[in-house]
């Protein structure tokens, strides 16, 4: 039990959060959207904080940040709960736990100081909120992010980006990195998510401004968010904050709720590739398709491998100081 961030008191005890998008009106009792912030006599709650249920040492490429500290561990860590509801979400298990288990709240107690001995023990560079939504615990995420900056240690979320401008700018200052899903057109979000385009565009410029490494992935789904108009707006809308943010076009695979379409064909996400750099951007990943040889980092300027992947692992890096081994240009990243 913590009070929450972000929400202001209103007539007969309802709140109203602020946290996300949804700028969820509670009532005295009541939980919003995401069913682990609750209204108890006009006070509200996180019912998450401290709450872990998943935590592992995870390659820094498996977020996926592949410009960030490359070959690096990152302990992850999750609360149940999620402030969307994707069809095809792939950690439903948890993410829609309380959602689909009467609001009952599952996890293992856990102080800030206790996540950050626990990145410290196991020598990684960086604590990574992920597999739910983040946002959805931010006051926990927000007093280990703090502890961790102290301690060194780098700050990453890995996010649905539907924040409020509030919320975004308040945490930006804390993280270092953070891969937002920019998962498709108005009509997708709508239909598949339960929520809205706009306000994952604004948390993506709020953080590009406030000076945190962005990288972006769209899992493309046949039939729903991979028609070349989608992909060509995405690709635009990612060049128009940054040439430099890399996006990772992902290989859907059917799960959840989501389980009439197949595997999103190599092909398809051959012509997002080639559509983003078209448009405009410098790095491009193949995501789920290791093997290929597109979830590499190649120079913009003289297309030298600068770093080799397989999957999540690092198989060469030439990178001097973050410059290609070549022709000396910078590599826009994180890269210590």
């Amino acid at each position: 039990m913590k009070e929450a961030f972000f929400y202001e008191k209103k007539d007969d005890n309802d709140v109203k959060c602020g946290l996300c998008a949804h700028r969820c009106t509670i009532k005295n009792g009541k939980r919003g959207r995401c069913f682990v912030r609750e209204n108890r006599d006009g006070t509200l709650y996180s019912l998450v904080y401290g709450k872990i249920v998943s935590i592992n040492v995870d390659p820094i490429e498996k977020k996926p940040l592949f410009h960030f500290i490359p070959g690096s561990s990152s302990l992850s860590i999750a609360t149940v709960g999620c402030n969307l509801s994707c069809l095809h979400c792939q950690n439903n298990e948890i993410s829609q736990f309380p959602k689909e288990h009467k609001g009952t709240i599952i996890g293992t107690d856990m102080t800030p100081e206790a996540v950050v001995d626990v990145a410290v023990r196991n020598g990684c560079g960086s604590i990574s909120y992920t597999y739910t939504e983040p946002t959805i615990f931010m006051e926990f995420a927000y007093d280990c992010a703090r502890l961790a900056k102290k301690r060194g240690i780098k700050n990453v979320f890995v996010s649905n980006g539907y924040m409020t401008p509030e919320s975004a700018s308040f945490m930006a200052p804390y993280l270092d990195g953070n891969n937002i899903d920019l998962k498709g057109d108005e009509d997708f979000y709508k239909d598949v998510c339960g929520a809205h385009l706009e306000p994952v565009k604004e948390t993506i410029k709020i953080m590009k401004d406030q000076g945190v490494w962005l990288e972006i992935t769209t899992l493309i789904i046949p039939d729903h968010n991979d028609s070349d108009q989608v992909l060509t707006n995405i690709a635009r809308f990612i060049a128009s904050v940054s040439p430099d943010i890399p996006w990772h076009v992902t290989q859907y695979y059917p799960t959840y709720k989501l389980t009439d379409k197949p595997r999103t064909p190599i092909e398809t996400l051959r012509r997002a590739r080639e559509i983003g750099l078209t448009n405009g951007l410098r790095y491009v990943f193949e995501g789920n398709v290791p093997g290929e040889g597109r979830e590499n980092t190649f120079c913009p300027t003289c297309t030298t491998l600068g770093i080799k992947r397989s999957g999540f692992s690092v198989i060469e890096n030439t990178l001097i100081n973050g410059r290609c081994s070549k022709c000396n240009q910078p590599i826009a990243g994180v890269w210590s």
